[in-house]
């Protein structure tokens, strides 16, 4: 009796069923879309942070430079101006200078290294350098009274590109833990000081470099022994070479980094434990900054940011006021509708029926075409993430120079501009906006509960009917 009164009024009322569940699939298809598209916006951030921290690792420490330690263009080049003007090196001399220079990070020890290994729930702590090569060439000038460093830094060209230091143990947490091997070799144990090193696949193609090409850094020639890439939207170095070289050439100003680091990856035992971990490595160095997933999240500028706060904010308040406006239509349709049917409620009352039986009938009722309303916005959902997925554009994302990672005193312009910014790197996503098992959901949910609520009204409103007062209203 139920499903065939059901059936029967649905089927008279079938524009106004359908009115009500377009109201409802709009709604809901709106709310699935903007869920989709923050969970590809989600997925994007997570790209990039996920190649920018390795495979495996949670949490990194850094130091901020010492004060006054500020990097210079490199000390090579600072000292050879100095010559210049004191006239030790004559006007016309050729100038070739390469150094290797630690010019974003202060230093960690292997002291400090091994500390933080030590922490509970750390389960690895790997230590790194990342430092900027620079190499400098040019003809020295007739320096002229009045001039100054600029215009002795004009007559020069700069090359820079990014070199990380690392372990040759292919364990996680590091820089190379999510790289793989497109051509050549990785690196081995027996690799730990020799002069070899490992290109990035984009930098390789820039530079036209392949397995067995030389490269000059920090003065020293190295072998390309293999190329590697990062998954989409990471920001690698240019090249890597064993930590033990990097700490033999590299400097910052005239000190070696000899047994130091500058950056510290960590892996603790499980996601709960990451807040604990960051606060023991906090006590233990409280002169460092310990960056976690979320911190670094915050770092990262550009339309991937403007997009997440997009989603976040104007997308998840209209999703809100359009089912807002959904749900409201569909009661106010409802009440309506019963309000139109005082005549059958009241002859059904008359007949026998009770107040339960005739508010069970009206919310069923509006649970199917709750229901049917929640199956089309599913599809509208669909729709709109396709859509997204075929028009978005790609995202990019910066990822600046670090705090304390300023223009090389002593010399302006290009040259100067070039350097400072060798850590700020840009990275392109592509956004997708795939619908999840949790977004169906979700709508199913929402659909039930339009219907139900749009029921229980209606219902309401029919319960309160007296059988004599609505039998007079008949005509």
């Amino acid at each position: 009796m139920f499903w065939t009164y059901l059936r029967r009024e649905l089927r008279r009322r079938i524009r106004q069923a359908a009115f009500i569940a377009l109201g409802l699939a709009l709604g809901i298809g709106l709310v699935i879309t903007v869920t989709s598209a923050a969970t590809g916006v989600q997925n994007a951030q997570a790209a990039v942070l996920h190649s920018l921290y390795g495979v495996g690792t949670d949490l990194t420490v850094t130091q901020p430079p010492k004060q006054g330690a500020g990097s210079g263009l490199s000390f090579g080049f600072k000292q050879q101006i100095k010559q210049v003007r004191s006239g030790q090196i004559a006007a016309g001399t050729k100038i070739n200078d390469n150094e290797l220079e630690n010019t974003q990070y202060g230093t960690l020890t292997a002291a400090q290294l091994a500390g933080v290994s030590r922490q509970q729930h750390v389960t690895a702590a790997t230590g790194a350098l990342s430092l900027t090569d620079v190499t400098v060439t040019g003809t020295v000038p007739a320096i002229i009274a009045g001039q100054g460093a600029s215009s002795f830094s004009s007559s020069f060209t700069s090359n820079t590109f990014t070199v990380d230091g690392v372990g040759v143990a292919h364990s996680s947490p590091g820089p190379l833990s999510s790289a793989t091997v497109t051509a050549g070799r990785n690196f081995s144990q027996a690799d730990a000081t020799s002069d070899v090193a490992l290109a990035d696949s984009g930098y390789a193609t820039a530079e036209k470099l392949k397995t067995g090409s030389t490269v000059d850094v920090g003065n020293t020639s190295f072998k390309i022994i293999g190329i590697v890439s990062v998954p989409q939207g990471g920001t690698p170095p240019d090249l890597y070479i064993p930590l033990a070289k990097a700490q033999q050439i590299g400097a910052t100003g005239s000190a070696r980094l000899t047994n130091q680091v500058n950056t510290i990856y960590v892996s603790a035992d499980s996601a709960a434990n990451i807040p604990a971990v960051q606060q023991e490595l906090t006590r233990l160095l409280p002169f460092a900054t310990v960056t976690d997933a979320s911190n670094l999240a915050s770092q990262v500028t550009g339309s991937v940011g403007s997009a997440a706060s997009l989603a976040d904010n104007l997308g998840k308040w209209l999703s809100v006021a359009v089912l807002v406006a959904a749900f409201g239509l569909a009661i106010l349709l409802t009440m309506a509708a019963v309000a139109r049917r005082v005549r059958e409620f009241g002859t059904l009352k008359a007949l026998g029926w009770r107040s339960r039986r005739i508010v069970g009938q009206v919310v069923g009722e509006s649970l199917v075409i709750g229901i049917a309303g929640g199956a089309a916005g599913v599809a509208l959902g669909f729709a709109g993430a396709a859509l997204i997925d075929k028009l978005a554009p790609k995202l990019s994302a910066v990822v600046g120079a670090p705090s304390g990672s300023t223009a090389f005193p002593g010399v302006t312009g290009k040259l100067a501009q070039q350097v400072s910014s060798a850590g700020a790197h840009t990275v392109y996503v592509t956004l997708t906006a795939p619908v999840t098992l949790s977004a169906i959901v979700l709508a199913v949910v929402l659909a039930v509960a339009g219907g139900l609520l749009a029921g229980m009204f209606g219902g309401w409103r029919a319960a309160r009917l007296r059988p004599a007062a609505a039998l007079a209203k008949v005509e």
